[in-house]
């Protein structure tokens, strides 16, 4: 936990030294890199749960030859 507190007050240091203007875009990646990580949340979460429906639709007998391609 202790080098998570390092890294977080040089961060902290790094962007108190930047002027306004850039502080706002860093604020904005900051911003998108979160939503990324939302995105590709809700996207594993909604696979997870189809995983199950869609096994019964793609695992049968009837669809066995397209396994081989």
């Amino acid at each position: 936990m202790q080098a998570d507190s390092i890294s977080e007050q040089r961060l902290l240091e790094k962007i108190q030294k930047l002027p306004p203007e850039q502080v706002l875009l860093v604020e904005d990646l900051i911003d998108s890199l979160v939503q990324q990580n939302t995105d590709h949340s809700l996207t594993f979460g909604a696979a997870k749960i189809s995983e199950t429906v869609l096994l019964k639709i793609w695992d049968n007998p009837d669809d066995a030859e397209y396994d081989k391609l």
